[in-house]
Order: C-alpha cells, then sequence, then structure tokens
C-alpha cells in the first residue's frame, strides 16, 4: 500500500510539472508544437498551391522543422475549403490560404454561403498579389493585341471565355473585358487554371485571364499569345506584354491576392506570431526570390492591412457581380 501510494505521489507530481510545462510553453511563445495544416480550395499545380507550398517551406525553416502540411480541398471556386476552414478548431494549427474569390467576391456571388469571411475568419497576412493575362490560342484566332482581339470577337457569333470556375476573378474578370469592350462574352467555366488553358489550346474558347505564373511558360513555349496584361504595370515574366492600360483600356486593372486566415476566436498571441512568421518570411530575400519567379508580387502585409484589403475588395466585386446579376447555388 504504501509502495503504491508513492508511485501514485510521484505520478501526480510529474503530471503536475508536465500541465506547467505545457502551459509556460504557451506562455512564452512555444507555438507551434506540432505539425500546422494549411488548407487550400484548389488543386495542386494552381497558382494557390504553389504559393501555399512555397509559404509552407519558408514557414517550416523558421519554426526549426515543425512541419506545415498542405491540405487541398478543391471544388465550387473554393467554398468547400472555406466552409471548412471555418468550422476548425481556433488553435493556430489550422489555418487557410485565401483568395479572392473565397473572402471578396463569394458573398455577393453565392445565395447561401456556408461561411461568412467576416465573421468566421480573423485575417492574419496578405502574402502576395498576381496580375493576370488575357491570352488566346494563336491557331484559333488571329489578334495580337487588344484591339486586334475586340475587332475579331465583334465578328464572331459570341465570345466564349474560359475560366477558373464561376466566381473567380477569372469569371468576372471576363464580364469586366467584355463590358469595356461592348461585347457580352459567355463564360465557359473549368475546375481549374490548368483546365481552362487546356480548353483554351484546344480551341474550345476564345480566350482566358489567367495568372501570369501559369500563362507564363505557354506563351513563351508558343502555345498561347498574351495580349494584355491586367495589372497596373507590366509583368516581370512577360516584359514585352503591355498592359491594359497602355492599349487604351485604363477600367481594365484587376488582380488578385493571397493570405492566410485563421478561423475566428484564435488566440491573439498565436495571431501576432503567424503574422510577425509569415511577414518575415516573405521579407526574406529568397522567399521573395521564389515568389517572384513563380509569378507572383510578394506583399506580406499585417493583420490590419489585409482585412481593409478584404472590405475594400468586397465592395469592388461585389459592384462586378452585381452588374452581371450571376448568383451561384
Amino acid at each position: 500500500m504504501t509502495r503504491f501510494r508513492t508511485s501514485f505521489r510521484l505520478l501526480a507530481a510529474t503530471a503536475a510539472l508536465t500541465a506547467a510545462w505545457t502551459g509556460a510553453q504557451a506562455q512564452t511563445g512555444a507555438y507551434p508544437s506540432r505539425p500546422v495544416r494549411l488548407i487550400v480550395g484548389f488543386p495542386a499545380g494552381t497558382g494557390p498551391d504553389i504559393v501555399a507550398r512555397l509559404l509552407a517551406q519558408k514557414l517550416s525553416e523558421g519554426w526549426n522543422g515543425v512541419g506545415v502540411v498542405v491540405d487541398n480541398k478543391p471544388g465550387a471556386g473554393g467554398t468547400i475549403a472555406a466552409s471548412e476552414a471555418a468550422r476548425a478548431q481556433p488553435d493556430g494549427y489550422t489555418l487557410m490560404l485565401g483568395e479572392t474569390g473565397q473572402l471578396s467576391i463569394a458573398p455577393s456571388s453565392y445565395t447561401k454561403l456556408p461561411y461568412d469571411p467576416k465573421k468566421d475568419f480573423a485575417p492574419v497576412s496578405q502574402v502576395v498579389t498576381s496580375n493576370f493575362m488575357l491570352v488566346v490560342n494563336p491557331q484559333k484566332v488571329p489578334a495580337r493585341d487588344v484591339k486586334q482581339f475586340v475587332d475579331w470577337s465583334r465578328q464572331q457569333k459570341g465570345l466564349f471565355m474560359g475560366t477558373f470556375g464561376a466566381g473567380t476573378p477569372g469569371h468576372f474578370g471576363a464580364y469586366i473585358f467584355g463590358d469595356a469592350i461592348g461585347v457580352k462574352p459567355e463564360a465557359v467555366h473549368y475546375r481549374n487554371t490548368g483546365d481552362a488553358l487546356a480548353g483554351l489550346m484546344s480551341g474550345d474558347v476564345a480566350g482566358a485571364f489567367a495568372s501570369v505564373g501559369l500563362a507564363a511558360p505557354n506563351v513563351k513555349a508558343g502555345k498561347l499569345v498574351a495580349l494584355a496584361a491586367s495589372g497596373e504595370t507590366r509583368a516581370a515574366l512577360l516584359p514585352d506584354v503591355p498592359t491594359f492600360k497602355e492599349q487604351g483600356y485604363g477600367q481594365l486593372v484587376f488582380q488578385s491576392w493571397f493570405g492566410i486566415v485563421a478561423p475566428s476566436r484564435t488566440p491573439p498571441d498565436v495571431l501576432a506570431k503567424l503574422e510577425a512568421d509569415i511577414r518575415r518570411a516573405m521579407q526574406s530575400a529568397d522567399g521573395k526570390q521564389r515568389m517572384e519567379d513563380a509569378g507572383f508580387s510578394v506583399t506580406g502585409t499585417t493583420a490590419r492591412e489585409f482585412g481593409n484589403i478584404i472590405a475594400a475588395d468586397t465592395v469592388t466585386w461585389g459592384k462586378a457581380v452585381q452588374a452581371t446579376g450571376f448568383k451561384a447555388d
């Protein structure tokens, strides 16, 4: 009996010491102490996936090897992933690489959205922005600049534009373009940018808005022709391609972005550490270079700045959605 009591006391003391050590870890910022799951709403190989994997690698390096596991949950323009992330335990061990469509476009484009971007997520940091290229198949479309494409489009029975999913920036970018040139486009939705580019190269659609990173290899290989860049300035990967603004279409300046969000009610100290670590990763020379080589512009904003961007773009894209009359179930 005495031996039993002694063992019990040792176990109790050990448990108390363990609890105290764990509590001390939490107070001294030991997060993360186990792998972090990073949900991405798009398939492997797409722009969001590339950003997520580059960021995951940099964070893991800064966290002394603690892993960041990228979990692809594609479908419904990223809303499936966002719904799952919104319901995750708010402990910092489940994050989402959010993008423009999920957080700023979806509230206007979906009749019943299973999450509320404003209430269900805490912004951490915008990581990068991405401009688009208007690309066409040179075997199917004779145009080599925007004006030629506009003239060609007006002679066709319909302007079929490929998108990488209903409710995405590429979808509404096509509508913004059609409105600017006075031709109503017929949006053909694909599962992702890769499928949209495949449809373009097979001649199923006349054009598409593709991210610079995914468009560049196909343009350089001669498979596609880039007519214009959607940014304020030319893209570093395709510097010879003029912007819409340079070609007389100043209203066609738009981009998408990717950033980290956490479930709301995630502890403030965890959010603060995430923000600092992400910004540090993006400000590092190799982290920035890797993103730029993939066709993205690094931002690495504060949480407050990212929240303001999401709110402002919700208004901007909401007007575009309203103008099209589009609604998804």
